[in-house]
């Protein structure tokens, strides 16, 4: 595909090994995430719902999310480099593209070729892009990040302060006024009040300007948020936006690793590198084809005021024991009955009643890390619906 003199390569779908070759299997709902979306749509009309696809749309395949979604009717998608840009450029050709990470030095010209529009995260990016702009005349647009507290990326209050009377102009060059929150999975964190009130004295200096704050959690801080775009991120995978409450969302991820033998281990034997786990009875274990080179973080072996993580096998909750290997993992299923678990069989590591969230607070991480950690070893299934 060529748009501008600039070649965008059409990358097929990677669906990992063939099924009977692979040690795991994750089967990615595109349906529910395509009914995600139209929920948080549906609950910020009129306000634009954009769609948050960086990191290969968190780890759920982002051609395959991406043209999803743009069937669905979003317009504009958030990624995090100029790759990402390309990659859903080659899907969405007339969508609204916004790099969040800004421009690389010398990569104006990139963003021209590609029409995508960079988030300007500080001065000097926004004179690189001014400069290029005034000799190149090119007017598809960027947003300007203001910090509001998270202190990550974006220019000061002050700075953007500073430059308000630029927008007077026609040609200001600027499609989007964004910040993001820090704390929005916590409702009732101070630190919410605060950016709203700072973003709302902005979105004042800045009239007439779109405007952004709300992600997946922001959204449900309620309508005063929502501002003339949001952008939904994880919600839009099937993660809980609102942590303590019922999960809105539908989920989308299922996860299944091969058994590739059951074998027999004697009272007082050990298990694993650094033999961390020594069996207090007769046990029987199965040997699952994953590891951490497949997402499955060392993390979920139990440690000291810890227990491990477990997996589903046969309706039994089956811990992890010993160390979590690179590409095998152990689990105890001496509590299964006798002859319920054989070679080739599949244990589920996400789904049947164990959610993400359950998963990553037995790895002691976050749910974002589960998603996006997800290796290209599983053979992949998109399910249409």
């Amino acid at each position: 595909m060529t748009v501008h003199g600039f070649n965008l390569q059409v990358e097929e779908v990677d669906n990992g090994p063939i099924e009977s070759e692979a040690g795991g299997i994750l089967t990615i709902d595109l349906a529910a995430i395509e009914a995600n979306w139209k929920t948080l749509a549906g609950l910020t009309l009129p306000v634009e719902c954009a769609a948050v696809v960086k990191a290969n749309a968190y780890g759920c395949g982002l051609e395959p999310v991406t043209r999803k979604l743009a069937r669905a009717g979003c317009r504009t998608f958030f990624v995090a480099d100029l790759t990402e840009a390309r990659r859903v450029r080659a899907i969405a050709s007339d969508a609204s593209i916004y790099v969040l990470n800004g421009m690389a030095p010398g990569s104006t010209q990139a963003f021209a070729h590609g029409r995508f529009r960079p988030v300007i995260n500080s001065l000097t990016e926004l004179a690189e892009w001014d400069a290029f702009v005034a000799e190149t005349k090119w007017a598809g647009g960027a947003a300007l990040h203001v910090d509001t507290g998270m202190n990550r990326l974006g220019i000061t209050i002050e700075e953007a302060t500073a430059l308000v009377p630029r927008i007077e102009s026609e040609d200001h060059g600027l499609s989007l006024l964004m910040s993001h929150f820090a704390c929005a999975e916590t409702p009732d964190h101070p630190m919410n009040d605060r950016q709203i009130r700072t973003f709302r004295e902005i979105r004042i200096m800045y009239r007439g300007m779109p405007s952004s704050l709300a992600n997946s959690s922001g959204i449900f801080l309620g309508g005063t948020v929502f501002c003339d775009l949001v952008r939904p991120g994880i919600a839009l995978y099937g993660v809980n936006p609102t942590p303590g409450k019922n999960n809105p969302m539908h989920g989308v991820v299922a996860a299944q690793a091969r058994i590739i033998q059951v074998r027999a281990v004697n009272r007082g034997e050990t298990v694993g590198y650094g033999a961390s786990w020594t069996a207090g009875r007769p046990s029987r274990l199965a040997i699952l084809a994953i590891g951490y080179a497949d997402g499955f973080l060392r993390s979920a072996a139990a440690s000291k005021g810890k227990p491990a993580a477990a997996v589903i096998i046969r309706g039994h909750r089956c811990p992890v024991v010993g160390r979590v290997s690179m590409d095998l993992l152990a689990v105890d299923v001496t509590d299964v009955a006798e002859g319920g678990v054989r070679r080739g069989d599949f244990a589920t590591l996400i789904g049947d009643g164990m959610s993400i969230e359950d998963l990553a607070a037995a790895m002691g991480t976050i749910p974002y890390e589960v998603l996006t950690s997800l290796g290209h070893r599983y053979h992949r299934i998109y399910d249409e619906g």
